[in-house]
């Protein structure tokens, strides 16, 4: 006969009522919302808390609570905020608070901090890389930190300028039905790496940058015969492009430069039978030294909790049918 689990007990002091009630939110909402995704039963009365679960789990959940009642000392906690700070945590680096340093990317609106093993993992690779691929479904942050790399190693004058570049491929639309000049059809598919750049420097500051030539923002077909010296480059939707495309624009990196290769390779929106530059050069380079490969699970997504759950959901969804095509493969062979 299996002995009950003995409960982990603790104490989280000083007991402020302000305090406390932030850190449980509403109604418990947010010990439940660590119940949930550690797998444990959490019981208080007062600040004397009960953990029932698997010693590591109850562990890193005591862990937590005291970094998140710590930082409600100054911060009204919020179910985001919560989840943030789960993803940022993790079962393993609970475990091991020795695990990775924090690293920290100045820009002119503030700090950028990494969350989570996998994007500190990611930022310390660009750091130490001049070719960087982040690949991984939407939502883990892989353009948004490429983009506050960019603008860090800007406000330390490590690069003369940015350049940020995406392939004109259309989800659904053509381009020649969209309104407006070359241009202002391509804008919208630069929009989330403007939206970065306004969120970490200001509207004012990046219309002077891109006024200057310092900030530049491209299609992929642009980047055809150019080489670039000391600057940062981000190719962001990088599964949209050819093969050709990304020998094109791995070819085009020059002394001094670094670039970021971001993309989803279950998001293709390539023509029918034409193979994703990004699936092929993840094959090409896997073992090339000097170039790393970051890969994104759904578990990293830092937006809403329900991206996370869609994002596996489809996972699931394509294994499925994935294995649904094998089996009629082998029984069309038999």
């Amino acid at each position: 006969m299996n002995a009950p689990i003995e409960p982990h007990r603790f104490i989280l002091e000083p007991f402020e009522a302000r305090r406390f009630a932030s850190l449980c939110g509403q109604f418990d909402e947010h010990l439940r919302l660590i119940e949930q995704r550690l797998a444990i039963e959490i019981r208080n009365r007062g600040n004397q808390f009960e953990l029932i679960g698997a010693p590591e789990q109850t562990n890193s959940a005591e862990q937590l609570l005291r970094r998140l009642y710590r930082e409600t000392k100054s911060t009204e906690l919020s179910p985001d905020m919560v989840h943030l700070f789960l993803q940022e945590s993790g079962i393993e680096e609970l475990a091991n608070p020795n695990a990775e340093t924090s690293i920290a990317l100045r820009t002119r609106k503030g700090m950028v901090r990494p969350r989570g093993v996998n994007q500190q993992r990611y930022v310390k690779a660009i750091l130490e890389h001049d070719i960087n691929f982040g690949v991984g479904p939407a939502g883990t942050g892989k353009t948004y930190l490429a983009v506050a790399c960019a603008v860090d190693a800007l406000e330390r004058e490590q690069i003369r300028r940015i350049l940020l570049v995406r392939p004109a491929v259309e989800a659904g639309e053509k381009l020649g039905f969209l309104p407006g000049d070359l241009s202002q059809k391509i804008d919208p598919y630069l929009r989330p790496l403007y939206d970065a750049l306004y969120e970490m420097l200001g509207f004012e500051q990046v219309a002077k940058l891109i006024e200057k030539q310092v900030i530049e923002l491209a299609p992929l077909a642009y980047m055809r015969g150019r080489t670039l010296n000391n600057s940062f480059i981000i190719l962001d939707e990088s599964q949209n492009t050819t093969m050709e495309q990304m020998k094109m624009f791995l070819t085009r990196i020059g002394f001094g430069s670094t670039a970021i290769i971001t993309g989803d390779i279950t998001q293709v929106d390539l023509p029918r039978g034409t193979k994703s530059g990004l699936t092929h050069v993840i094959d090409v380079l896997r073992d090339v030294p000097g170039i790393s490969f970051t890969h994104f699970k759904p578990k990293d997504v830092v937006r809403h909790p329900l991206v996370q759950r869609i994002v596996e959901a489809y996972e699931r969804y394509d294994d499925r049918v994935h294995g649904k095509l094998i089996d009629g493969q082998d029984n069309g062979n038999a």
